[in-house]
């Protein structure tokens, strides 16, 4: 291997976007090629579209088959389609036993009933190629009118609404993967992280329909990166600068003490279980009182402006995390 020897996470934007080879055409079947900020792809069908994603779950070994499913229906829900269709590639560590295997299954499939999706495919094997479980998932879902949402189609002046709080999901992985912080936060902070995968949970499907519902431009999956890496990839998706109000943000306060604990910036930390939503500065305030009596947390964090970055509304530069923060304190560990 030759070049500059790079850290574990996502690849770097710029080498992705390389590799992709991003600024190619498209056929005209792909509706929705590989862009950096978009959370799925779109195919042209004969009487419509399908909608497709993949994400592993890598950071975890808990409840990984229920985790798998819950990242890759979110890529799908926020085109504005519902997930339909899953597959499962699992890759098992040496040594492990039937009951694992069992209960890794029964979390999955528990998780694709609660969302009336169905598991139809996948491939399952040990391996010494692992050293814990690892899930890659495929989700799909259906678009019959060809109508979906892209990230790139946010405009000058939409106001970004964050629906659910962050990071939930940084929280249960810390909480799972790092025992040690246990004594380094208050015991009910620490079981609610715990929990953190199941309540409040990371599934933001039913909040993105709803939103697409309500008038939605665009939609985002803050996951890797945190919230900070959700914010940069919509702006960069768009080609627009975003003005954020760090007051306005809505953290999970289990996530931010683990963080705390733990020295990781909760910006940049796991932020599945949040929703990015940008409206027509005409709609956003009618599309956040409509959430929050659907039973969904909901604020006005940011604007769309000419330019480009993410700042906050003194000027500041937001830190762009393309590392996860989780990921480097797991790494370090």
């Amino acid at each position: 291997m030759s070049g500059a020897k790079l850290p574990s996470g996502k690849l770097p934007a710029a080498l992705l976007s390389e590799v992709l080879n991003m600024d190619a055409p498209s056929p005209p079947e792909l509706l929705l090629p590989p862009r950096l900020g978009e959370d799925a792809g779109v195919i042209a069908i004969a009487d419509g579209a399908l909608i497709v994603a993949g994400d592993p779950v890598t950071m975890t070994g808990a409840d990984v088959g229920a985790h798998a499913v819950l990242v890759n229906a979110n890529d799908i829900a926020v085109t504005g389609v519902r997930p339909r269709w899953f597959l499962a590639t699992v890759l098992l560590p040496e040594g492990v036993g039937e009951a694992d295997i069992r209960a890794l299954y029964g979390g999955m499939r528990k998780m694709l009933e609660r969302h009336d999706i169905l598991l139809v495919g996948g491939h399952s094997e040990i391996t010494a190629s692992v050293r814990q479980t690892v899930v890659s998932g495929h989700m799909l879902g259906y678009a019959p009118d060809k109508v979906f949402l892209r990230t790139s189609d946010m405009r000058a002046g939409d106001i970004i609404l964050q629906i659910g709080r962050t990071p939930v999901e940084g929280a249960a992985v810390l909480a799972n993967e790092v025992a040690a912080a246990e004594r380094s936060v208050p015991p009910d902070l620490w079981r609610a992280a715990l929990d953190a995968l199941d309540n409040p949970g990371i599934s933001i499907i039913e909040a993105a329909l709803r939103s697409a519902e309500l008038g939605a431009r665009a939609l985002h999956d803050p996951t890797e990166g945190g919230l900070s890496a959700g914010l940069y990839e919509m702006a960069n998706a768009a080609g627009l600068a975003l003005r954020l109000d760090p007051e306005a943000v809505l953290w999970f306060e289990p996530g931010t003490a683990l963080c705390a604990a733990l020295g990781a910036d909760p910006w940049g930390a796991l932020a599945s279980g949040a929703l990015l939503a940008a409206f027509p500065a005409e709609r956003a305030e009618a599309a956040r009182q409509a959430l929050g009596k659907d039973g969904y947390a909901a604020a006005a964090i940011a604007i769309t402006q000419p330019g480009t970055g993410v700042r906050f509304s003194d000027g500041r530069g937001l830190t762009h995390y393309e590392r996860d923060e989780v990921l480097r304190v797991l790494s370090s560990g």
